[in-house]
């Protein structure tokens, strides 16, 4: 039984209860403070005379001008160190958000096109989630990403370089332009992954319509979706997803800031929730969409004042069951969650 918890002692609850982050782009944790640092380590120039001209370029109509100054902050990244640190200041953010688990996307093409090696991208990530474990208490997981708006050509190749280091990813996921590039376009390199035994999640539903999460179901036999808030258009589709405990990933302050939503009061994690569905909270691109977890969690429910304690559970439980660990590890933290609440 989840004790009912006064609005002026929520905040601080979704503060303190363990969570688990699922749908992290790591290169969109990058702040323009490590951007520039990053910058002049690597004699790299950036196109912005200050960390605040970089921050003031932060206001974006959609997906792709975001798109634009995320690839434009990456090219700082050159060595296995730089990977290293960025990986390690989220995740030194996740553990003061009391994140306990966190499985990060990392884009191998944003880098490997600018004649970055792939072992040194996986190197310096995998050394943090190491490191975050051991001083931490943060346990991490890889998930490779294809960029949609590239060919499946291109991800075959990635997907080469990626297998002499299959034992350090999890899984693979599906980024970048949603509109105009469907799931299907990707569906030989899945069915490939999949034959590895790599788990599989997608970007559909968020620009894109309920046709593209039917699809990442059906052709790339996704088990996550990340965003997915379109889902609703399609009740049929709703009915799916509750019945097969399909996760939805959903990044609050994402949708707000690349306009699926004018403001959070229209957010529909709420209505999610009410149909069944497998939600969770996530920050996306931490950096640049104004927040980590713990900003999103506050700022949809300050929003949304129907979501309540009982909702905060449910997320925060809905996170552990979606993750891609054992049993164990979601026992654990489950009861974890439980002695949160109980203090509450």
């Amino acid at each position: 039984m989840v004790p009912d918890v006064p609005r002026d002692r929520l905040r601080a609850l979704l503060r303190a209860m363990p969570k688990a982050e699922l749908h992290i782009h790591i290169e969109g944790s990058l702040e323009p403070e490590l951007i520039f640092a990053l910058a002049k380590r690597n004699g790299v120039t950036l196109p912005y005379a200050s960390v605040e001209a970089l921050r003031a370029a932060y206001a974006f109509t959609d997906l792709q001008s975001f798109l634009d100054i995320y690839y434009a902050g990456a090219s700082v990244l050159l060595k296995e160190e730089d990977f290293f640190d960025m990986a390690m200041a989220y995740f030194r953010r996740a553990a003061a958000d009391k994140v306990v688990h966190a499985e990060l996307f990392f884009d191998p093409q944003t880098h490997t096109e600018r004649g970055v090696a792939f072992e040194t991208v996986i190197s310096g990530l995998t050394r943090a989630c190491q490191t975050a474990e051991r001083e931490l208490g943060v346990s991490g997981l890889l998930i490779m990403c294809f960029l949609r708006h590239l060919s499946e050509e291109a991800a075959f190749e990635t997907l080469a370089h990626a297998l002499p280091y299959r034992d350090l990813f999890v899984g693979v996921g599906l980024d970048s332009s949603e509109r105009g590039h469907p799931p299907e376009k990707f569906a030989r390199v899945f069915e490939r992954c999949r034959a590895f035994g790599l788990h599989v999640v997608a970007h559909a539903g968020e620009e894109g319509p309920p046709e593209y999460i039917w699809n990442a179901l059906d052709v790339l036999k996704a088990e996550r979706i990340d965003h997915g808030v379109r889902c609703l258009e399609d009740p049929r589709l709703v009915k799916r997803l509750a019945a097969d405990r399909v996760p939805l990933t959903v990044c609050p302050l994402s949708n707000v800031k690349l306009c699926v939503y004018k403001h959070m009061g229209e957010h529909s994690l709420a209505a999610l929730l009410e149909a069944g569905l497998c939600a969770t909270v996530n920050s996306d691109d931490p950096a640049y969409f104004g927040g980590y977890i713990n900003q999103n969690f506050i700022e949809t429910f300050d929003a949304l004042p129907q979501l309540t304690a009982k909702d905060a559970y449910q997320l925060a439980l809905n996170s552990f069951e979606a993750s891609f660990v054992d049993e164990s590890c979601k026992t654990r933290w489950a009861e974890a969650l439980d002695k949160a609440f109980a203090r509450a």
